[in-house]
């Protein structure tokens, strides 16, 4: 059996007790060491300066009751116990320079002594295994009272013991309402992204970094940032604003002067000094969505700031401080950008700690009825009008929403558009089957028009109904696929199970070829 070492602090309150009759008094410091099946090899105890009498005092008795125990005193002072922040600081950097040896010993945290917040910390710093202890919690007998019985009793709390199942369910319970929290409410059954909530829900109240949202336009990067500041908020004491910029609609020195400010003067049209977007998001978060439109001048400018927390506003020759947390979204390939020229390498290696890409709605189809639901009440919230669909609407909106037809190449906004306007055309608030027809064939006819579209941007030449229908596929196929290789795989699923030697990228390349169109051209244009 290994031997025991405790930490606690000294009770000013609890272990103080005078004259002879204190060995019939309840002291937590002294009791712990009075147990007869609980032995105490050393006691690391934190005393404040105010009471190294007390603590002299305690030593010298438990030395009486249990002269096997060491006990090593550490001073602790403290300008005040109550304040979080100086506690957990202090007690931080006695852990961090403690020699723990767990395969040699074992260690107990005494939470019965020491303010609140000290119990606070104390749990906090055993949670992040800064401390690779258990719990010990004391107190007196239950019959009567703190005089009844001096050495009281104790307990021994290991969370990860099935008898404290029900403060572990407790606490999934707070994780399931979390997770509920930054899906906004909408129950998924997708696995995938399910799996993705539970990723950034961890990194949401556990870290500052920088966090890259990808995904498709459309994708629901706007509304997960918010979901986290509000998260963040709440759970970890943000206080400072939430600041949302589209960073595709800065150019120029309206770039430099939304971002980080301008003094007055400092270009034509700058009648007044601007504290800009970082400034505003000081002590809260900032949304940079698309952030692969920035320019190389503000990518530098963003990085310095991200690095320092300072930056020069446009005409000042002096720093600016904001202590802002970035969220970035973008749906384009920022490694791809670097290679290009277009993104700066020092900042991706900045922002890409935490990186999570949002699927489309095409590949969440199990999650369509979910979010038609969750489309219907916030229409019913913004216009102040329920609205409602009969099971045979709902049913043929929702076999065709699954359906392959459906493209849903603007994602959650192509399915807002369509319950809005479903919602809006309904008679009496209800929307049924003719409504749902009529909103089916306005989609068809919208991403066809879609489809038009892209491949005049791509493609000059006339072509026979034949080739332009395949073309169309395969032109939508490589820009829903990640890679030529991948396109090449689902393109070709089939016939490269015959062929002795596959290389899909090179058919697909050929392919292409014969219209005058390549894998980068396609991705260009999109």
């Amino acid at each position: 059996m290994k031997p025991i070492t405790t930490f606690g602090f000294l009770g000013s309150t609890l272990d103080r007790a005078q004259g002879a009759d204190r060995w019939s008094k309840w002291r937590p410091t002294v009791a712990m060491c009075q147990q007869e099946d609980l032995l105490i090899s050393r006691l690391e105890l934190l005393v404040e300066p105010k009471f190294a009498d007390l603590a002299k005092s305690v030593v010298a008795d438990i030395a009486k009751v249990s002269p096997e125990t060491e006990v090593v005193v550490h001073e602790f002072a403290l300008k005040d116990p109550w304040d979080f922040q100086e506690v957990y600081e202090r007690l931080y950097d006695f852990v961090r320079g403690y020699d723990f040896q767990p395969e040699k010993e074992d260690y107990l945290i005494h939470l019965t002594t020491g303010t609140h917040v000290a119990q606070i910390c104390w749990f906090l710093l055993n949670e992040a295994n800064f401390i690779p202890a258990r719990l010990l919690q004391t107190s007196p007998s239950r019959e009567g009272g703190r005089d009844a019985k001096a050495c009281g009793r104790y307990e021994i709390i290991d969370i990860d013991l099935s008898k404290y199942d029900r403060l572990s369910t407790r606490f999934a319970q707070e994780q399931e309402r979390t997770l509920d929290f930054l899906k906004s409410g909408i129950a998924t059954k997708s696995k995938g992204f399910n799996k993705l909530i539970e990723q950034i829900e961890l990194v949401a109240v556990n870290s500052k970094a920088p966090i890259l949202i990808m995904g498709p336009t459309g994708a629901g990067k706007s509304m997960l940032a918010g979901r986290i500041y509000d998260l963040r908020r709440s759970r970890v004491g943000l206080s400072g604003r939430f600041v949302e910029v589209n960073c595709a609609t800065l150019r120029g020195d309206q770039a430099m002067s939304a971002l980080f400010g301008h003094k007055r003067g400092s270009f034509t049209g700058a009648q007044s000094d601007r504290p800009g977007l970082l400034k505003e998001a000081d002590k809260g978060l900032i949304f940079l969505d698309e952030i692969g439109e920035l320019g190389l001048d503000e990518q530098a400018m963003l990085l310095r700031a991200l690095e320092d927390k300072t930056f020069l506003p446009l005409g000042s020759d002096k720093a600016v401080q904001s202590d802002f947390q970035l969220i970035a979204g973008t749906n384009r390939d920022l490694r791809a950008q670097v290679a290009a020229g277009k993104f700066r390498d020092d900042l991706l290696a900045r922002i890409n700690l935490w990186t999570f890409t949002l699927p489309s709605l095409a590949e969440r189809r199990e999650d369509i009825a979910a979010n038609l639901d969750f489309e219907l009440e916030r229409f019913a919230k913004t216009h102040r009008r329920q609205v409602r669909m009969n099971k045979e609407a709902r049913e043929a909106f929702l076999k065709f929403a699954k359906g392959p037809e459906a493209k849903w190449s603007a994602n959650f906004r192509d399915l807002n558009a369509a319950v809005t306007r479903m919602a809006t055309l309904a008679p009496k608030g209800r929307i049924t089957v003719e409504c749902v027809e009529n909103e089916i064939g306005r989609l068809r006819e919208g991403w066809r028009s879609e489809v038009r579209s892209e491949m005049s941007e791509v493609v000059s030449e006339e072509l026979d109904p034949f080739d332009r229908v395949q073309l169309e596929f395969v032109i939508k196929t490589c820009r829903e696929s990640k890679t030529l290789s991948d396109a090449g795989r689902r393109l070709f699923a089939v016939s490269r199970a015959k062929r002795s030697k596959i290389n899909d990228a090179d058919r697909l390349k050929k392919y292409l070829k014969r219209f005058d169109l390549t894998w980068e051209k396609l991705q260009k244009a999109e």
